[in-house]
């Protein structure tokens, strides 16, 4: 399919073409400062509450973004595939996949979009082993280098990072992405349907912010550990 190549943007104005998806899961303290870091960059920004039970759906909308709610827990990949719906319908030439705990950088999402625009790349992925800004502990560091190397064996890639969930998804590629996993292993799926796109992608430096909120949540190793397993179990 072929594809515009709208020049470097800056501000919301620039980013109209671009939607940022954010899987939202008991995220209530802090997804209005997530959501309103997003919108002096991005104007659409849509959350997808995957069940919720702490109210951060309503704060997300409050906050200024659009919602779609999922009645029950399906799953980050679930909730992905609903948010990456939503953006299509709505004429998204590119998703940003970005988390909701705080953990990502408004500044490389930018970043990515205006790489995806300059190099004509379909998908771009953000990789905190890069460059040194992201400060993971040892075994961190290493349960996530084995998820990669198990994840480039099993998908033929050559990434650095594989589950990172910062990406940039142009909408040729992201069309064909049918998310059916709805734990970790999404993660893995889909880099397997981005990578039988064939289209051209790239990896960029990024920054992973681990805060005392996420390491309270036990998000610093306990969400590698299950990575890992779900890679075994598929």
């Amino acid at each position: 399919m072929a594809s515009s190549r709208p020049g470097r943007t800056t501000g919301t104005a620039g980013n109209g073409d671009a939607w940022v998806v954010i899987p939202l899961y008991n995220e209530a303290t802090v997804i209005a400062g997530v959501v309103q870091e997003l919108m002096a960059t991005f104007p659409n920004v849509v959350c997808v509450d995957d069940g919720s039970r702490d109210g951060g759906g309503r704060i997300a909308g409050e906050a200024g973004a659009r919602l779609v709610s999922h009645p029950i827990n399906l799953g980050q990949g679930a909730a992905l595939q609903t948010g990456f719906e939503y953006a299509l319908e709505r004429g998204a030439h590119y998703v940003v996949t970005f988390d909701a705990d705080g953990q990502h950088r408004v500044e490389d999402a930018s970043a990515m979009i205006d790489r995806a625009r300059e190099e004509d790349l379909a998908i771009v992925f953000g990789s905190r082993f890069l460059d040194d800004r992201t400060k993971a502990g040892l075994m961190k560091r290493i349960v996530l280098k084995t998820a990669t190397t198990v994840t480039n064996w099993s998908t033929r890639t050559k990434l650095t990072d594989a589950h990172n969930g910062l990406r940039v998804i142009r909408q040729d590629a992201l069309r064909r992405v049918k998310l059916r996993q709805d734990r970790m292993a999404h993660g893995t799926e889909i880099i397997v349907q981005l990578g039988r796109t064939q289209l051209p992608y790239a990896e960029h430096p990024v920054e992973v912010l681990y805060t005392d909120y996420s390491k309270a949540k036990g998000q610093s190793l306990l969400n590698s550990v299950n990575i890992l397993i779900d890679l075994f179990i598929r």
